[in-house]
């Protein structure tokens, strides 16, 4: 029904904005990672919006980005995801950190993100496979056993997912496990 917004930023209060559009203010729900990028109060802001209609609530939600808002659709979709956890997801996590963890079948990366436990990334991972990761155009490492267990051993031992990620792109392919943990190791040191 709304499909895009523009007008100018009067409130920001995380996760909520509020948008003057020709004098209509819209209170419009975004993600973390739209929030970020928004401008100052004052300035014109467009989003993509999605519209959620409950028996008690229209709840307008808001995307800097059109795989933002595409992803979203496709977590509500899933029997147990609602609107707010979707939301959560997604503050939780890039859309290219989400894809690769559902390519790489990654659990451990999801139940990090408040609200989501180990059935619900389990399902996250089952009802996202293939509609997300390699048709997003991510770059990644190919998924295998040992890429698997490095990531996970430098996620154990405290690094972002993005740190983990990109050491794990100085690893060669191939390369075992403790020596892949032993070059992701050496190149986080130099980094």
């Amino acid at each position: 029904m709304i499909g895009r917004l523009s007008g100018v930023l009067l409130e920001k209060n995380p996760p909520q904005l509020l948008v003057d559009c020709n004098g209509v203010g819209y209170e419009v729900n975004v993600p973390m990672s739209t929030f970020y990028n928004l401008p100052g109060l004052g300035e014109k802001v467009v989003l993509l919006t999605h519209l959620t209609v409950r028996e008690d609530a229209h709840i307008l939600f808001g995307f800097g980005t059109n795989e933002e808002r595409n992803v979203f659709k496709q977590l509500v979709k899933i029997t147990g995801i609602g609107a707010r956890t979707a939301l959560s997801i997604l503050s939780g996590m890039s859309v290219a950190d989400l894809s690769q963890a559902i390519t790489m079948q990654e659990a451990g990366r999801l139940t990090k993100i408040p609200g989501i436990g180990k059935k619900t990334a389990e399902r996250l991972l089952l009802e996202l496979k293939g509609k997300l990761g390699a048709d997003l155009g991510v770059a990644g490492v190919v998924a295998t056993d040992a890429t698997s267990d490095i990531l996970n051993a430098l996620l154990a031992l405290g690094y972002s997912d993005k740190e983990a990620m990109l050491a794990l792109k100085q690893v060669p392919a191939g390369t075992g496990v403790s020596d892949g943990i032993k070059l992701a190791l050496k190149s986080l040191s130099k980094a």
